[in-house]
């Protein structure tokens, strides 16, 4: 049931994203401004997770998941009678960035019910929901070609159907622990854990790239390969499956091998795939290899990093610091769009971009190798997190 929220929330967050060639010929925008509409939603949808990954910690998923995906229909709904203002659809974007908050829902739940010796598959599974950007990308246009309005209407009945299940079927852990303390004091003490924002970091580089290529690579590809924007969508739905395929194998890995070594492992793929992709290469088959190279090394460190995370975080704190952790991973994605759209207006080509991504996934991956290692795992179910300097140690 986590999973299947997380992916309707998903599809509603990423729904502008696909149709985004077709907003931007109606209201006449610019690259930039076309990459600040699809990138409105991821913003506001990873801000969003730090208070509703603390409030998941207080009053459980059994409340927060019904009531997101509840709200999330008014934002999908408003698309229809804002999509001939570029004001409007920015506003409605703000507001469907709540659909993006569900993450932070999903992963306390599903932390709570495993041990920590399973807990890097099943949080694998549950990240799977992220297919929701390739359930919008490759069904949002084809839907759109029988009524403009009917994906809109399509995804809010869903979410709503989705809604009431979850009032019957999503069980919190009865004995799961409650925080007595205020909201801010436990993000206060989330951020103030160092290992917080060394995941965050991580998270935001493989989880970011994930976002950033989900609404913007119809764009790229309609821009720089001159696909229609069904045949875009349509790969650049590939390339989501073959993320959520790996966010899985990555967790699943992550139980077997120090999560570290997986993530370093998985971002130094995707340095080394950055770089031939910004030299170019002809989409069939150099730049398809590349990008789906590049998608399995993203969806694996996922998957991976967040297997750190069920290690070393106490399970009072899931909530909070997943809602800080995914919170930067959602702004790792809100940025690159931006930066492309802004490159390719000045330079006329996203080399550069790519090489920056290059540049990033290699910072991560040293990181990863180098720093991360030293985190040891939580020696027993609900106890204390046993970690090293590197993890306890306060800025």
């Amino acid at each position: 049931m986590a999973t299947i929220g997380f992916a309707l929330t998903f599809w509603a967050w990423d729904l502008i994203a696909p149709l985004a060639s077709w907003y931007g010929e109606r209201l006449k925008l610019s690259s930039f401004e076309q990459s600040l509409l699809v990138a409105v939603p991821v913003l506001v949808g990873s801000l969003g997770r730090i208070p509703v990954g603390a409030l998941t910690d207080r009053y459980g998923a059994k409340v927060m998941f019904p009531l997101i995906s509840a709200l999330t229909i008014v934002p999908v709904l408003l698309l229809i009678p804002a999509k001939n203002s570029y004001g409007a659809m920015l506003a409605v974007g703000f507001l469907l960035g709540l659909g993006g908050t569900t993450f932070a829902i999903g992963i306390p739940l599903v932390n709570s019910w495993f041990p920590p010796a399973k807990r890097g598959l099943a949080l694998g599974v549950f990240g799977m929901g992220m297919g929701g950007v390739a359930l919008s990308g490759y069904f949002t246009p084809r839907i759109a070609e029988h009524g403009e309005n009917l994906p809109f209407v399509v995804v809010a009945i869903a979410l709503a159907g989705y809604a009431v299940l979850a009032v019957f079927l999503v069980t919190d852990r009865p004995d799961r622990p409650v925080p007595t303390a205020s909201l801010s004091t436990r993000l206060g003490e989330a951020g103030r854990l160092r290992v917080t924002w060394e995941l965050s970091a991580l998270y935001a580089i493989g989880f970011g790239g994930i976002v950033a290529f989900g609404v913007y690579l119809p764009t790229y590809l309609k821009t720089w390969y001159a696909l229609d924007p069904t045949d875009a969508g349509t790969k650049a739905a590939g390339f989501a499956l073959v993320t959520v395929v790996f966010r899985p194998i990555g967790g699943w890995l992550s139980d077997r091998i120090h999560p570290a070594l997986v993530t370093a492992a998985a971002l130094g793929l995707v340095a080394l795939l950055a770089i031939v992709q910004a030299f170019d290469p002809p989409l069939n088959p150099g730049g398809t290899i590349a990008l789906l190279c590049m998608a399995a090394g993203l969806g694996t460190a996922s998957g991976s990093v967040f297997a750190l995370v069920s290690q070393v975080t106490p399970q009072p704190q899931v909530g909070s610091v997943t809602g800080i952790v995914g919170a930067m991973g959602g702004l790792g994605g809100f940025v690159p769009p931006l930066v492309m759209g802004a490159i390719y207006s000045a330079k006329d080509s996203y080399s550069i971009g790519f090489m920056l991504l290059s540049d990033l996934a290699l910072a991560g991956c040293v990181y990863a190798y180098g720093r991360m290692r030293t985190i040891r795992p939580r020696s027993e179910e609900g106890g204390a997190p046993e970690v090293s300097k590197v993890a306890a140690r306060r800025p």
